[in-house]
């Protein structure tokens, strides 16, 4: 039954993946995510619903564990946050080059390099770009509150086997680790039946499944991207999601994912407090991303205003979807900074209105 709880977004997260009815979560403890796996540890969901948890010698192998679970048919997840997700993007790719479902959550942290525990939104070029090698993409779901990062653990899980692709959740340090009330899900069934794609091993009245992303042939190799093209272009006409805030009689729209755009919409009311007529536009999902959604406000404001935890990544698709229409400046705080909104709102007023 659905269940109303106080939680740490982390732990949230992580029982929405038994709710969700995950038959398998790999990991690797890494600060601002541990609270995931430590979560799972302490809930032995076993006993619950049978789902079994381990924490793998390294990113490396818990991704690797992804894989096989993945290639049974099972709902596999794992999380990490940024330096672990960069060691599993070799994975994520073979995941995608074989076309297995699976859920990675990325609770970012600031970087480069080790960095800083501290969050920031500096993976977003990685998590919609593909981050690994090859033609390939994830779906990539933005959560701007623990109860989004519960929602969409099971969207998540239902998108990666609608599609046969690895989802990505790209969490941060901030949803992570703040604590909100959520509306748990009821708990759903583990997947019993292993699917026609999945490899069972050979049965009676089945033909074999090999499970793989090589194709020494090159016709056949063009064939597999040629497939995967189609697969990223239904996607990205069914399954975008965005919000919109205070958009109808803007002159200024300022766009923001995650625990940004939180705190944007913030800005977004102090700038109405002071009579500038400003709305919010927040991408739910990075990939697909709602280009056509956002071009269509671009026709009716005079400026547009990225904000972002990073030095102006998504900014390049908000200048892609404004296609020239108006005016897009960027403004970042990076390094775990986190901005105010009152400095958003002066970089609002000084790049867009008064630049």
């Amino acid at each position: 039954m659905k269940e109303l709880r106080l939680m740490k977004g982390n732990e949230a997260l992580a029982e929405a993946a038994i709710r969700a009815g995950a038959d398998a979560y790999f990991g690797y403890p890494i600060t601002p995510q541990s609270e995931v796996i430590e979560y799972l540890m302490m809930e032995n969901p076993a006993d619950r619903t049978g789902m079994q948890v381990l924490q793998a010698e390294s990113e490396v192998a818990a991704i690797n564990m992804v894989y096989g679970a993945a290639g049974c048919g099972k709902r596999a997840m794992t999380s990490s946050s940024s330096p672990g997700i960069s060691l599993k993007m070799e994975g994520i790719s073979y995941l995608a080059g074989a076309e297995l479902p699976c859920l990675v959550v990325n609770v970012v942290r600031a970087g480069p390099g080790l960095g800083t525990i501290q969050p920031s939104q500096s993976d977003y070029f990685q998590a919609v770009k593909g981050g690994g090698h090859g033609d390939y993409k994830m779906i990539v779901l933005a959560p701007a509150t623990v109860q989004e990062s519960v929602d969409y653990v099971k969207l998540g899980f239902d998108l990666a086997f609608k599609y046969r692709t690895p989802v990505m959740i790209l969490s941060d340090g901030i949803i992570g680790q703040m604590m909100e009330k959520v509306e748990l899900f009821e708990q759903q069934p583990r997947l019993t039946e292993a699917p026609d794609w999945a490899t069972v091993g050979k049965k009676p009245g089945r033909d074999s499944v090999i499970v793989t992303s090589l194709q020494l042939q090159s016709e056949e190799q063009e064939k597999v991207n040629l497939r995967l093209q189609a697969k990223y272009r239904e996607i990205e006409k069914n399954e975008i999601m965005y919000e919109t805030h205070q958009c109808d009689d803007a002159e200024y729209l300022m766009v923001a994912f995650g625990s940004c755009a939180r705190i944007s919409r913030k800005a977004m009311e102090m700038a109405r407090e002071k009579g500038i007529k400003v709305g919010l536009f927040r991408p739910q999902t990075l990939y697909p991303y709602p280009y056509e959604a956002l071009n269509k406000l671009a026709d009716k404001v005079k400026g547009v205003l990225c904000v972002e935890m990073n030095a102006g990544q998504m900014v390049e698709d908000v200048r892609l979807a404004v296609n020239g229409k108006t005016r897009v400046e960027h403004f970042g705080r990076f390094g775990g900074m986190i901005p105010s909104p009152e400095e958003i709102l002066n970089a609002l007023e000084q790049k867009i209105i008064g630049g």
